[in-house]
Formats: structure tokens, C-alpha cells, sequence
């Protein structure tokens, strides 16, 4: 759930079921608590929830489904071609479900790209037939083919714009050569037609432009001044109006008027091709957005078309090519040399070499095997290969990233509240600027001191321009996530990017942060001659419910010793010790000093002799404990990763403070830091003491930023000012953090700083450029260089200026998907 209006649907939903009495949702924490006279099952709520079109995945505590989405997103797949929202977030991450406007800044709301992609299928001859899965036509047989996508309600309204523009042009010019026809020599007009006949042409040709093309306008300024939403809009129309509605009264009734508004011939100045010519160009300004906010979003599209449409199932049968919507869990596909992977799964036979680039950002192919995993979306090499489904439809990597990318590019950056605030005030300010500019000219101006009011008064009004400081951090926010995920660097929201240019310390993990993260057991020790066999059978038994890597190399080397893994009563996994548990009735310990410590597992001197030499040497001992006494230990190694010296030493050159904080004995932390020249390092440290650290460091001012990736660390990654999960580690620790790295790798939050300075700068190009295009021009336009210089602003290059200060934000937040993220 992600806003009030979520808490409220499940509420409701749930609520109309006669078995519950009470429902309360909890927004920050994703629970619901339910009190019900009959018991009702979770399925049964499950498809409560569904029926009301509520895309939510609920589950008991403890069963959460850590691939559960944002119902927004969701939502999109049930509409159509997707849902929209505001491109500056007037209303935060509020979506509509149809096309339109926004109805505080009054901007065309932008689609949000379509996270599923529908497999339909159609017949060449007879297009009315469409169809889910591929087939033969009902009618004339022949074989039916995809159907071409749906065009997307942004260029939709790109197209439309592009028409009424043509539209505009072509009755905008006329105006503009009838009025400036005392230009052309021997104005051949001005013999020709009179002056008044020659004002009727322009009202006639300008009502297509006020009326038709540009009608838009004025109905987001009514809008905006009803509500109350003041906006760019409500500038234009007032501005735009007045000048229309002066002009026709002039024509109808030019005897009201006093002489000084009038020419040598009697007719009234009148101002049609003012009006068109801004329309018109604030209609180009409109025309040119549309298209810069199609590619701002190009990153969500180039991922988007990642997304294969079908696979190849493999049957009994016989191979069969189905759609990628067919899929189920453990069905088994058959990947062909260069097809895209269809869903996440593991290779069940085959090799092959597969090309990750799209999703890690790395552009080596890497090798996998049976047992490996794939991912969605990525391209398989030269051979062919069998693979089990395990993560389908919302489920796949892809499918999280693009979701991912879509929610943080919708979210706030904490700069923007600065704009924002600017923004509230803006627009009553520049209608105040206009009135006193207007008295001012009236009052001292030169004759015809009226006209000249009037013109300045309404170019102030035209070329103000809240639009750009609106812009001005989200272009930049989509942009730089979009170019994030293409990287390998998925970004949970604004904030996150903000914070990453202003670290001060990394708090690191150890296992699968530092180190691979694949640890082997290296020898298991019998301290007491028992029967090795069944040592390992205990040890393995034991490890077998836990999902923390250590346990799972030692899973590994039983079976591969041919262990039979047994079951096991109490099983308790200690956070930050080890695992306890009863296997065969007796009650097995496996974890370090403190988990023995904890339950009086006596250690005699020799042992911890023995097991500090092995510490040395940068091992991972666990010990044994058998019925309360120590019968043995296991030897792991966990090999560093090439990256991590390299990216600790860049992040040191940032002038960041690197800290490794692991649960791991003090020999074993001692040895690896020394390896990566880490003078900084604590050991023995449970999830509880990490927490505190970091709170300890915040507490001292300090921006703290944690990479792990286990259960954990989830803690310190939801305690840090900034959390990083390796995409290689656990759901949970992925959830907890703002900043996923899907290779797993530390020169990935090399990379992830690098972004965010980039962005931030951007932001801040963008925001200053806003700024200094109002300061400058609002001024400027109220004639502030008349006295020196003898310059006016004409209301029709304030509003071409107008018009290409926005456009010039969002083509400078486009220049970073030029940035270069790799690292030298």
C-alpha cells in the first residue's frame, strides 16, 4: 500500500465481508489486522481483494510475499495501456486512470508505460479477429500474426498536438503579414484594404486559433482561478485574454476608446496577431514537452521492449511455443541460441553463455550451468538450453526493475520542496508585477502612455513561467533513474538519489558484500573421534531450514558427501550466531563463540587455539555443540571479490569513510580488512549492534549509507540514511533499502554516487536556469531597460521565451543518459 486511498480500498474491501467485524489497515507497516466471528482464509481474502480490483497480495506474518506491488502499478495492467499521473507531481505519486489534465498545474498528465505486455494475435485478412495465443483464423484459415501495440496515449496526444499546431500556423501567419504590413514596401495591402477591413480579417482568421487550437488554454486558466490552482496557465489565459477581448470590443466599438489609443485613421490599436502568435507559440512549447517527456521515460521503454512475448514449453509431446502469459511455475522452456530468456528461472541441462548487459550494465557475457540462474529479459549465447520457471509474469527481475524505476521516477526529491514553495506564490506575485507595471506606464510612461502600459502589463504576464521550476527536478529524478536501472543500479526513490551526493560513511557487510558472498566448507573437524558421517548429517540436517549462506555451503558439502538430511525439531535460527535445533533427539548447536556462550557450551583452550589458527587465515569457524559440549567445528572460506579493493579505494578517494561491520570473529575481520586496507573495522557484531552504530553515527551529524545483503542486515539497511542491498542477497534485505545493485557488486556503489552527483548537479543547472529566467525576465518585461536602453519586450518573445524555458529544463535533465557510469 503506498497512500491513504490504498488503506482506505482494503479497509473497504475487506470490510464488506459478513464474517469480519473490525478491519485496520497499517500503511507504513503493509499489515492488516482482522477480527472476525468465523474463521476466513487467507485465500478467501486474497480473493475478496482481487474482485474489487485491488492488485495487493496479502499473506500471514511470517509468509510475506516479497514480491508484492504497488496496486498503482498493478492497476495499470487492468486499464489499458497504463495509467498516468502529473510530470510535476503536483498531487505527489497520485495516478489517474485516464488521460488528461492535471488539475493543479493544469499540465497534460503523462502515461506511465505499460508494464505487461499482451500477447494478441490477429488475422491479416480479417483484422476484427483477435485472439489470445497464436492459431489459425475461424474464418478463412489462414495462420493469425501479432498484432502491432497499441499506440500510447502519449503520442496520441503528441499527434493531436502536432495537428491543432499546423492548424495554428497556418492562420497565425496571415495575421502576422496583415500586421506588420506597413513594413512590406509600398504596402500593397494598406493601398489596397482598409485598415478596418484588414481588422476583421485578422478576428475572423484569429477564432480557429482562440477557439479551436488553442481553446485548451483558456479553460485550464478558468480552471486554475476556480479552484484556486494558480499555474502558467492562468497566466497565459488572463494575458492572452484581455489582449482577445480588448481587440474585439476595439473592433465593435472603437468610439469608447480615447484618441491615444487609436491610429492616424481612426481605428483602435488592436492586438489579434499578439494573441495568436503567443498562442500559437505556447502551443509549440506543449508540442515540443510532449515529445522531450516520451524520451525522458525512454529507459522504462528500452526496458519495456526487453520483455519476450512468448516461449517454447517443453512437453512430453513435444516442444510447444506458448505465451509468455501461459507460463506457470516449474514448467520447463527451452531457450534457443539468441532468443531472450522468457522468465527467471534455473538451468536444468544445457550451457550456455549468456548476455546480462541489459540488466547488470556489465557487457562480458557470463558463463552458466546447470543449477545456475537466468534472468528474464536477458539474450542466451550460441547454445540451447533447458530451464526451469521459477519467478513468472510480476514476479521476474525485469519485472521488478521496470516497476522499481516507474515508482522512483514519480516520487520527490526533498530539493524540489524549495521550488515548490516558489511555486505557491509565483504565479499571485507576477499578477501583482503585471498591475503595478501597468500603473507605473500609465502614470510616467511616454504617449501613448495607455498603450504602453497595456502592452507591458501583458507581456509580464506572458513570459513568467512557473512551468520550468516545476520541471526542474522531476525531468532530471526520471531521467537519471531510468539511466540508473540501465546500470544495474535500481533506485527505490528521489530521496535516495539526493542522499547519495551526500555520504560521509559506508557501513559495509562482509559476507556477500565484501566477499563473494558463496562460501565453501573447507573441513569439518571431529574434536572427539566421534562417527564423522553423522556429525555431518547433523550439521547439514540442521542448516538445511536456513537460508544464511554459511548454512548453505554446509547443506552443500553434506549432500555432495552423500549426507542424508534428516529432520529437525525446535529449529531456531539465532540472529547473528547461528542455528539451534534437535536432530536424532539430541540437541545440535552450530554458530560461533556467542551462540555457545549462550548455551553453556563449554570451550576448552585447546580448541580456541586451533580455531583462532585457522581465524587467521581468514576462515569462517563455526563450532559444533552436541548435548551442551563442543564435538567439532566447520572451516569455511569465502573467497573476497576482485571488485571490492578497487571500489573501496574509490569510494575512500570520494572522501568517504569506509566501515565494515560484520558478525564474523575479530581474527577473521582483522585478516580481510588488511587485505582491502581497511583501517576501519568491528567484528562480532549482531544485527542489534549494528543498528546502534549507526544510530551512534547520525547522532554525530554523519550521512550513513549500508551495503548488505542478508536477513540480518535489514535493520542497519532500514536505520541507514541511505540502504544498499546486492541484488545476490535476500528479498528481505532488498526491501529494507532505497538502492538495489542487481550484480551485487561494491564498484556499484561507485557507480551510484557518481549518478547521484550527476543528477544533483543537473537539478540544480535546471533549478538555477529557472530561477534566472524568471528573476531576469519577469523585469525585463515590465520594461526595466526602457530607461537606459529604449528596449520593450513585445508580448510575442515573451511568450516564445516563455514557451522554451521548459523545454530547455527537460532537454537539459535528457543530457544525462549521456553520463558514463563505468568505472576506469
Amino acid at each position: 500500500m503506498t497512500c491513504v486511498g490504498c488503506k482506505t480500498n482494503v479497509e473497504s474491501a475487506l470490510g464488506n465481508l459478513k464474517e469480519i467485524r473490525q478491519v485496520t489497515a497499517y500503511l507504513k507497516k503493509g499489515e492488516v489486522e482482522i477480527e472476525m466471528t468465523l474463521h476466513i482464509s487467507i485465500e478467501k481474502l486474497q480473493e475478496t481483494l482481487l474482485k474489487e480490483g485491488l492488485h495487493y497480495t496479502i499473506d500471514l506474518p511470517g509468509h510475506k510475499n516479497m514480491h508484492s506491488h504497488d496496486h498503482h502499478i498493478h492497476q495499470q495492467v487492468k486499464d489499458g495501456n497504463g495509467i498516468f499521473y502529473c510530470p510535476m507531481h503536483c498531487e505527489g505519486d497520485k495516478t489517474y486512470d485516464e488521460a488528461g489534465r492535471c488539475p493543479v498545474c493544469g499540465m497534460d498528465l503523462i502515461e506511465q508505460p505499460k508494464l505487461v505486455i499482451a500477447s494478441q494475435y490477429t488475422c491479416p485478412m480479417h483484422p476484427e479477429i483477435i485472439k489470445e495465443e497464436m492459431g489459425s483464423c475461424p474464418i478463412c484459415g489462414m495462420d493469425l500474426i501479432p498484432m502491432e501495440p497499441v499506440e500510447s496515449e502519449e503520442n496520441k496526444t503528441y499527434q493531436k498536438l502536432l495537428t491543432k499546431m499546423k492548424i495554428s500556423v497556418l492562420f497565425t501567419v496571415p495575421i502576422f503579414i496583415i500586421a506588420m504590413a506597413d513594413l512590406i514596401p509600398g504596402n500593397p495591402l494598406g493601398q489596397t484594404f482598409s485598415q478596418q477591413s484588414l481588422n476583421w480579417v485578422q478576428l475572423l482568421l484569429s477564432l480557429p486559433i482562440v477557439f479551436y487550437t488553442c481553446w485548451m488554454f483558456f479553460e485550464r486558466a478558468w480552471k486554475s482561478i476556480i479552484t484556486w490552482n494558480l499555474n502558467m496557465f492562468t497566466l497565459i489565459g488572463i494575458g492572452a485574454g484581455i489582449a482577445f477581448l480588448f481587440s474585439v470590443v476595439a473592433l465593435l466599438f472603437p468610439d469608447i476608446f480615447p484618441n491615444q489609443f487609436k491610429t492616424e485613421s481612426g481605428t483602435v490599436f488592436v492586438y489579434f496577431e499578439a494573441v495568436t502568435v503567443i498562442l500559437t507559440l505556447v502551443l509549440l512549447g506543449q508540442l515540443l514537452e510532449a515529445k522531450a517527456h516520451s524520451q525522458t521515460s525512454g529507459a522504462i521503454k528500452e526496458l519495456l521492449k526487453l520483455a519476450p512475448t512468448e516461449a517454447t514449453l517443453v512437453t512430453p509431446a513435444g516442444d510447444k511455443v506458448i505465451s509468455i502469459h501461459d507460463i506457470k511455475k516449474r514448467d520447463l522452456l527451452r531457450v534457443k541460441p539468441g532468443d531472450k530468456i522468457p522468465v527467471d528461472g534455473i538451468i536444468t541441462q544445457g550451457q550456455s553463455s549468456i548476455d546480462e548487459s541489459m540488466i547488470t550494465g556489465e557487457p562480458i557475457p557470463v558463463d552458466k550451468g546447470v543449477s545456475d540462474t537466468v534472468s528474464s529479459g536477458t539474450i542466451n549465447g550460441n547454445t540451447s538450453f533447458v530451464m526451469k520457471a521459477e519467478k513468472v509474469g510480476s514476479e521476474t527481475l525485469l519485472s521488478q526493475i521496470i516497476q522499481m524505476v516507474n515508482t522512483a521516477s514519480r516520487s520527490r526529491a526533498p530539493i524540489q520542496k524549495l521550488a515548490d514553495k516558489i511555486s505557491k506564490y509565483f504565479v499571485p506575485i507576477v499578477i501583482v508585477v503585471a498591475i503595478i507595471t501597468f500603473i507605473i506606464w500609465y502614470t510616467f510612461g511616454p504617449d501613448p502612455s495607455m498603450v504602453y502600459a497595456f502592452v507591458n502589463a501583458i507581456a509580464v504576464l506572458i513570459i513568467a513561467c512557473p512551468c520550468a521550476l516545476g520541471l526542474a527536478t522531476p525531468m532530471s529524478v526520471m531521467v537519471g533513474v531510468g539511466k540508473g536501472a540501465q546500470n544495474g543500479i535500481l533506485i527505490k526513490n528521489a530521496e535516495a538519489l539526493e542522499n547519495l551526493n551526500k555520504i560521509d560513511v559506508l557501513i559495509t557487510d562482509k559476507t556477500g558484500t565484501i566477499t563473494e558472498g558463496k562460501p565453501s566448507v573447507e573441513k569439518v573437524v571431529d574434536l572427539s573421534n566421534n562417527n564423522y558421517e553423522m556429525l555431518l548429517q547433523y550439521i547439514a540436517s540442521l542448516n538445511q531450514y536456513s537460508e544464511h549462506p554459511l548454512a548453505e555451503a554446509v547443506v552443500k558439502h553434506g549432500k555432495n558427501k552423500n549426507v542424508e538430511l534428516v529432520p529437525v525439531d525446535d529449529f531456531e535460527a539465532v540472529s547473528g550466531k547461528g542455528v539451534l535445533g534437535t536432530v536424532a533427539s539430541k540437541k545440535i548447536g552450530l554458530g560461533n563463540k556467542k551462540l555457545m556462550e549462550q548455551i553453556d557450551s563449554h570451550v576448552s583452550e585447546h580448541i580456541e587455539n586451533e580455531i583462532i589458527t585457522e581465524q587467521k587465515l581468514g576462515k569462517t569457524v563455526s563450532y559444533i555443540s552436541i548435548n551442551g559440549k563442543v564435538e567439532g567445528y566447520v572451516s569455511i572460506t569465502d573467497a573476497i571479490k576482485e571488485s571490492s579493493k578497487q571500489a573501496i579505494a574509490k569510494i575512500q578517494q570520494e572522501g568517504i569513510e569506509v566501515i565494515m561491520l560484520t558478525g564474523d570473529n575479530n581474527n577473521t575481520a582483522k585478516t580481510v580488512a588488511n587485505q582491502l586496507n581497511l583501517a576501519n573495522f568491528k567484528a562480532e557484531y549482531l544485527p542489534e549492534d549494528k543498528l546502534n552504530f549507526i544510530k551512534e553515527l547520525q547522532e554525530r551529524g554523519k550521512v550513513v549509507a549500508m551495503a548488505g545483503d542478508g536477513i540480518n542486515d535489514a535493520p542497519a539497511l532500514a536505520q541507514a540514511n541511505i540502504g544498499i542491498a546486492m541484488g545476490t542477497g535476500t528479498d528481505v534485505a532488498i526491501e529494507s533499502a532505497e538502492v538495489t545493485l542487481v550484480k551485487g557488486d561494491l564498484l556499484g556503489i561507485v557507480k551510484a554516487i557518481k549518478l547521484g552527483k550527476k543528477v544533483m548537479k543537473n537539478i540544480k543547472q535546471n533549478l538555477f536556469f529557472a530561477f534566472i529566467y524568471n528573476v531576469l525576465g519577469v523585469p525585463i518585461a515590465a520594461g526595466a531597460l526602457y530607461p537606459a536602453f529604449g528596449l520593450l519586450l513585445s508580448p510575442m518573445i515573451a511568450a516564445a521565451a516563455m514557451s522554451f524555458s521548459s523545454v530547455s529544463v527537460i532537454v537539459n535533465s535528457l543530457r544525462l543518459r549521456n553520463v558514463k557510469l563505468n568505472i576506469q
